[in-house]
């Protein structure tokens, strides 16, 4: 019983975190899943398995609070579904574990990009045009959205990948959390069903699955009106924070590198704080224009 209400505690912080950064609930929950001794495929079938229900509440949150543009959903939500079946192929046939080093390092140099993005003022975000569209510049969103269905039916990570592109490419950060959010549903959905259909559903714990649940659909919609509050630069930074520690995490797991992790973690912590004062040094310094 005590495993269970941990994992619900899981959930509930993995949910809050992917529904407020529209990322996290896959690298967190499957690292918790991990330490049980899961296989990699049970793994990736039980966190797709949760993705969907809570994918369910947090649209329906974002929903209501505004936060999703339909245009966008889609074009995440079907190159993302046949890359989860890209994905799920690949783990069916590949050791998983050997896959999870080269992601980690992937998302390890997105993060750095995106720490120096969101290290200088932010222009103004995309908005709705007239006519209700979601303006912005879309060239590769296929393509990211199809790297993320990958990854998602390997670990996962659906976000990571995503997010980070949409906030690159000048979305605000509430329509990007909030569409990627709802495209997960369907990802997660292909993800889920595929991985049950070749594989079965040997390993998989169901009241593992429906603790994980629980506290995921409470956090969903807390997260959903807490992002409409969050200042996009100071979400932005937290997103490579959040990248940075959980693939770092990762890495030095798999490297095995003991205690020499912690200087890697206060680095993330330093260079997060540098990135976050930088725009005030150069205000103070003449290089920059105090915000308006």
């Amino acid at each position: 019983m005590s495993e269970l209400v941990i994992v619900a505690l899981a959930g509930f912080l993995a949910s809050f975190v992917d529904g407020a950064l529209g990322m996290g609930f896959g690298p967190t929950s499957s690292s918790i899943l991990f330490a049980t001794g899961l296989s990699p495929a049970a793994v990736s079938t039980t966190v797709n398995l949760a993705k969907v229900a809570t994918g369910l509440s947090a649209a329906l949150a974002h929903w209501r609070f505004g936060n999703i543009d339909r245009r966008l959903v889609l074009t995440l939500a079907i190159p993302g579904s046949f890359g989860a079946l890209v994905g799920v192929t690949i783990l069916a046939s590949v050791d998983g574990d050997q896959l999870r080093p080269m992601l980690a390092v992937l998302l390890v140099l997105v993060a750095l990009r995106m720490l120096a993005r969101f290290s200088t003022a932010l222009r103004a975000p995309a908005d709705n045009d007239g006519d209700g569209r979601l303006v912005f510049d879309a060239r590769g969103t296929g393509v990211a959205a199809a790297t993320g269905g990958v990854t998602n039916g390997l670990v996962g990570a659906w976000g990571p990948i995503v997010t980070p592109f949409l906030l690159h490419r000048g979305v605000a950060p509430r329509y990007a959390i909030g569409s990627v959010n709802t495209a997960e549903v369907a990802v997660a959905t292909v993800a889920s069903g595929s991985l049950l259909a070749s594989l079965g559903s040997s390993g998989i714990n169901v009241a593992t699955v429906l603790a994980m649940l629980i506290g995921g659909v409470i956090a969903s919609p807390i997260a959903a009106w807490s992002i409409r509050f969050l200042p996009a630069r100071a979400l932005g930074l937290g997103v490579a924070a959040l990248l940075l520690v959980t693939n770092l995490r990762e890495l030095a797991g798999w490297a095995d590198v003991g205690a020499l992790r912690w200087l890697a973690y206060g680095a993330v912590v330093v260079a997060t704080a540098a990135a976050a004062l930088r725009p005030r040094r150069a205000r103070r310094r003449g290089l920059a224009p105090a915000p308006t």
